[in-house]
């Protein structure tokens, strides 16, 4: 019985360690959806833009720009590319997400990879983005990109 005493704390700390390592089920949608937003964005897929962005997004592009939603929507709307694989793939590398309650921060590195005739080109970005979760579904309200120098 005594034995027993003295290993219940290490498996109880054990317990809480693997349970706390587990992602949580928001942090597995929002990483979800980050994947099948990037998906969509390498084929220039409108439909996964309207579902990613909030309407009242506030975009803080790389360059400096700052814009909402309807911006990004007449900018793929009007650029004849409409649902076709755009040059760039791109992927996210290293996700941070935290959550509080109905709203989450996704941090991540943005990858942007192009094969051409010379070889392949790499681009990256430090991205992050602030959701909420409205009527079952999270919803990008905030965006800052990044571009990693050189």
């Amino acid at each position: 019985m005594r034995k027993t005493l003295h290993i219940l704390p290490f498996f109880i700390f054990l317990l809480a360690s693997v349970l706390m390592a587990q992602p949580s089920e928001a942090e597995t949608e929002l990483t979800q959806l980050l994947n099948e937003f990037l998906k969509g964005a390498s084929e220039n897929n409108i439909a996964m833009h309207d579902r990613f962005w909030a309407e009242d997004l506030i975009y803080t592009s790389s360059s400096g720009e700052r814009y909402g939603k309807q911006r990004i929507m007449d900018g793929l709307r009007n650029s004849g590319d409409e649902n076709r694989e755009s040059e760039m793939a791109w992927s996210a590398e290293d996700i941070t997400i935290r959550t509080y309650g109905d709203v989450a921060v996704v941090a991540f590195k943005l990858v942007g990879k192009t094969v051409t005739p010379e070889g392949a080109e790499s681009r990256g970005y430090l991205n992050s983005g602030t959701f909420i979760k409205r009527n079952g579904q999270w919803k990008a309200v905030n965006w800052q990109a990044t571009k990693v120098p050189d």
